[in-house]
């Protein structure tokens, strides 16, 4: 069984995950430590190690609030928070593999980002095991990366000193990390022409920013966005939509305020605790992507609005209950008013998708609309207009989920499934569950082997057909007790602020 393999740096060292055909390496560092002068800077070559890196356990977890809780009252310290001890600090440029020990060559390669609203999150959660996917012939790999402050911090001084890299750091490090992969991967026994880059949440909305890059083509060769494509209904903001490069910067001179300091210089001298301290104690709103002209050219919330960027087969979807977007209006006034500033040519039309006279309560049961089922749609729509052929594979989960606080389909429970680590819950999954996740699974791995989800499961059987996204005939795979296409159809006010939607943000 392979345990050691050469990398571009030096010799790592695994361990035997817990099935044996499996080896895991943990904590390889693919860049240097992002600390001192490395601050706020993109990512900078691995310096080389003598002998053999001894790759056991997790690197540290990027600096970050800890979200390890009250697990009574909170539910994700309740499912994935548990250890309030992980080791955290600065130097959080890891990743880790899966992949089986046998010898096997050119196996798909799929990359995984984490999710946490680019604030929190790591690699070391309990449902990102890779092992599961691995036995099923694919190398897995998790980054670490830069959250928050660390990793999407702007300042005018950072941007004076290296124009060339600016800002979103923490996709830098995403982006690093894959290339190095590309590199790297074929002494795991991973193809490196033939990668899947994923994640979830804010994951699934770092993989939408890397489809943007437009250093990144031939990076990947698909892409897996979970819970992380949005739109805006109505014309507002919604989730972590990007600033400006001129509001990134202001955000951070503020910053530099309050920390007491004038210059980078200063800024890159201070402790990390003191740092992440102060993001979490003045209201700065999110760290999040700036719209800096290098990395991110456009919001990349807009992705599928812009022939421009990788364009190749997409699978994505959402759990049932998360991220909904109603307008922002409680009388037949504020509805009138909302109706002449976004839709100024078509108010009547609007208008007429609603109860009159409107109340509170109408204005949000008719107008209440699932925000990344309406970004998926809308990018199938724009697919279609202007004739890109690669596919969009639609998911929407719906499983009935066990546990005394009654949770329903909460927003990253749909984690457990793909992985196939439902083992590692708390909760009392039965085997319905665990047919649902090997299922889910076997899409997945299907899809990152050949960018089609259909084929074989893991016995040997055809799975369920998963078609297409088709404008012509609208389906998605429905998961819930079991797995199933379903007829995805649009109420005519959705069809309505989809095209308007087109309209306004692809101008």
């Amino acid at each position: 069984m392979i345990r050691r393999v050469h990398t571009e740096n030096g010799w790592v060292r695994g361990l035997p995950a817990a099935d044996p055909r499996i080896t895991s390496y943990k904590g390889i560092p693919f860049a240097d430590k992002p600390i001192g002068p490395n601050r706020w800077r993109a990512p900078q070559p691995c310096p080389d190690w003598e002998g053999e890196l001894f790759c056991a356990d997790f690197g540290p977890i990027a600096m970050q609030a800890n979200c390890a809780g009250d697990p009574k009252k909170d539910i994700y310290a309740r499912e994935w928070a548990v250890d309030a001890e992980l080791p955290m600090s600065e130097d959080c440029l890891y990743l880790n593999v899966w992949a089986p020990a046998d010898g096997r060559k050119n196996m798909p390669v799929y990359v995984w980002y984490f999710g946490g609203g680019l604030q929190v999150g790591n690699t070391t959660e309990m449902e990102f095991d890779g092992e599961r996917i691995a036995r099923r012939g694919v190398v897995v790999v998790t980054v670490g990366y830069r959250l928050n402050a660390f990793g999407f911090l702007c300042h005018p001084e950072i941007t004076k000193q290296q124009p060339d890299a600016p800002a979103n750091f923490g996709f830098l490090d995403q982006q690093a990390a894959t290339r190095w992969v590309k590199r790297n991967i074929a002494a795991f026994g991973g193809d490196p022409d033939n990668i899947t880059i994923g994640g979830q949440s804010a994951g699934g909305m770092s993989v939408c920013a890397q489809m943007t890059c437009p250093g990144n083509k031939g990076l990947f060769q698909r892409a897996i966005v979970q819970s992380g494509t949005f739109a805006r209904p109505y014309g507002d903001q919604f989730g972590l939509f990007p600033r400006s490069m001129e509001q990134s910067e202001q955000q951070g001179v503020r910053f530099f305020e309050a920390l007491g300091v004038k210059t980078l210089e200063e800024a890159r001298q201070l402790d990390a605790r003191t740092i992440e301290n102060k993001s979490l104690e003045w209201p700065w709103g999110c760290w999040s992507e700036a719209v800096d002209g290098v990395f991110s050219t456009y919001p990349s919330a807009q992705w599928y609005l812009h022939p421009e960027r990788v364009i190749c087969p997409v699978l994505l979807g959402q759990t049932s209950s998360e991220f909904t977007a109603a307008p922002d209006c409680k009388t037949e006034e504020d509805l009138e008013k909302l109706a002449e500033a976004v839709f100024p040519d078509k108010k009547d039309e609007f208008l007429s998708h609603f109860t009159r006279p409107a109340t509170e309560e109408t204005i949000f049961t008719e107008g209440n609309i699932h925000a990344i089922d309406f970004a998926i749609r809308a990018a199938s729509v724009n697919n279609k207009e202007n004739g890109i052929d690669q596919p969009l594979y639609a998911y929407n989960f719906d499983a009935e989920i066990p546990g005394w606080d009654n949770p329903g389909t909460f927003h990253s429970v749909d984690l457990w499934f793909f992985f196939e680590t439902l083992a590692k819950c708390w909760r009392p999954f039965t085997g319905k569950h665990y047919d649902l996740a090997r299922n889910m699974c076997d899409y997945w791995v299907n899809f990152i082997k050949n960018g089609d989800p259909n084929g074989l499961d893991s016995q040997g059987r055809e799975l369920p057909l998963w078609p297409r996204l088709d404008e012509a005939n609208p389906v998605r795979m429905l998961f819930k007790d079991d797995s199933r296409p379903v007829k995805w159809a649009l109420s005519k006010l959705e069809s309505f602020l989809i095209s308007e939607h087109l309209k306004r943000e692809g101008k």
